[in-house]
C-alpha cells in the first residue's frame, strides 16, 4: 500500500484495513457516534478527513483496548466523563492482553495446520 500524506483523505476500505475491522463496523460507528461525519461523495463513497481518522483511532482504542461499551465510549467522547464501571462479581480477573496473545497464537496454529 502506498503511504499517503497525513493530510490526505482516507476511504472506508483504507480505514477498515488500518484499524483491523470490517467496513460495516465503521458504518455502524457513524450511526453511533454523531461527531463522526465523513464526507460522502456520489454513490455514497465515504472519505475520512484527518480529524475523522483521529476520531476513528480514538473510538477503536476505547472499544477494543480500554473495554468501553459503545454507549460509554460515546459518552466519554461527548462529555469527557468516564463511565462508572458496573460492579464486578468477585471471581477471577483476566489479563486481556494475555488472552489476546493466546487467541492470536491459536489462530496462527490453525492457519498453519
Amino acid at each position: 500500500m502506498v503511504e499517503k500524506s497525513a493530510d490526505a483523505f482516507r476511504t472506508i476500505g483504507e480505514m477498515a484495513e488500518v484499524l483491523g475491522v470490517r467496513t460495516h463496523i465503521l458504518r455502524y460507528w457513524e450511526e453511533q457516534f454523531p461527531m463522526l461525519k465523513p464526507l460522502t461523495r456520489a454513490g455514497g463513497r465515504r472519505l475520512y478527513r484527518p480529524d475523522d481518522v483521529a476520531l476513528l483511532h480514538n473510538i477503536h482504542r476505547l472499544l477494543y483496548s480500554e473495554g468501553y461499551t459503545v454507549k460509554g465510549a460515546r459518552r466519554f467522547l461527548e462529555t469527557g466523563d468516564v463511565p462508572v464501571p458496573a460492579p464486578v462479581a468477585s471471581g477471577p480477573q483476566f489479563d486481556l492482553s494475555a488472552l489476546r496473545a493466546i487467541r492470536d497464537r491459536l489462530a496462527s496454529a490453525l492457519a498453519a495446520a
